[in-house]
């Protein structure tokens, strides 16, 4: 005859099945949350036919930005942190996005390629372009590994990003690197690509996390820098944004891309100040969540609040 349990038995047995279903039901309220929030969030921009949309998404402390074109083109520049990759690339499909044709690795930092890998394996990619570092700070982390490893699974190839080329060229559409001009940096921040986006009349600039170097050298090349919309290097760092970058740019708009709090204390105050007094309006994915810039070839509007991956 089996023995029958004990009642203490019993009730701990009964307790744990209770735990269980409130731990399973606690975590799909997490996650229809989630949905929720990114259903809202993406249903919420307003995006006029014909128009280019450029996403500065929060991924907290980190970078990426989303370019889609009039005629459907998607083009990924950096791609958040570790934590963020699963909810960008939700956040993507949300937004439709199916493929991505150009993608863009400004430089291997782990808050800027973190989700990489995982937009690799979720999504056709086309292009891909990455700075090259030199042999003796090639990045050994697992993060870039992870990166370089979705990439070659994926049969596809990497072209180095240098300033002074051209990506695309089409209907009014264009988007060429300033940067990187040099072989060797003595921080990997300074490798970063820097693009720049014209949509008719209009112009935006990405610069990763390109510090005063690289810009002095951008502004020695007689690249024009003139742009409508400056994405400030390094998370608003006072290294980036000097003064003469900042004049060449001659930004209406400037959007800085941090985490709430963050343990560097970005935005810097200097570069708050410097773009206060050039009477720059600021945006800040900390402060606003994601960042929509809509551009028509003619004038840019802003949409903000449009979720966050990290709040």
């Amino acid at each position: 005859m089996s023995k029958r349990p004990s009642r203490t038995v019993r009730r701990v047995s009964s307790w744990l099945v209770v735990a269980a279903i409130l731990i399973i039901a606690s975590v799909s309220g997490i996650r229809l949350h989630w949905n929720d929030i990114l259903s809202n969030a993406t249903d919420a921009a307003v995006i006029p036919e014909g128009s280019t949309s450029v996403y500065f998404i929060d991924v907290g402390q980190g970078d990426c930005e989303l370019i889609r074109t009039p005629d459907g083109q998607n083009i990924l520049i950096d791609a958040g942190t570790n934590a963020t990759g699963d909810k960008l690339v939700q956040y993507l499909e949300q937004l439709g996005v199916e493929q991505i044709d150009t993608l863009i690795a400004t430089h291997p930092h782990e808050d800027h390629i973190g989700g990489m890998d995982e937009v690799v394996n979720a999504f056709p990619i086309g292009d891909v372009y990455l700075p090259k570092v030199a042999d003796s700070q090639t990045p050994t982390t697992r993060t870039y590994e992870r990166l370089l490893d979705a990439i070659a699974d994926k049969g596809l190839s990497i072209t180095p990003g240098r300033g002074g080329m051209t990506i695309l060229d089409d209907d009014g559409i264009k988007l060429e690197f300033l940067a990187p001009n040099a072989d060797s940096y003595a921080d990997l921040n300074s490798y970063s690509i820097v693009a720049k986006l014209t949509c008719g009349q209009k112009s935006f600039l990405f610069t990763g996390d390109a510090e005063a170097d690289s810009e002095e050298e951008m502004l020695h090349a007689g690249y024009d820098l003139r742009s409508d919309v400056l994405k400030c290097g390094h998370h608003g760092s006072s290294t980036s944004t000097s003064a003469a970058f900042l004049q060449a740019v001659q930004p209406t708009y400037a959007v800085i891309s941090c985490g709430v709090d963050n343990d560097y204390g970005h935005p810097h105050r200097e570069t708050l100040d410097k773009l206060n007094d050039a009477g720059v309006q600021i945006y800040r994915t900390d402060e606003q969540d994601t960042i929509l810039a809509v551009c028509d070839g003619t004038d840019v509007t802003f949409q903000t609040g449009l979720g966050s991956l990290v709040k």
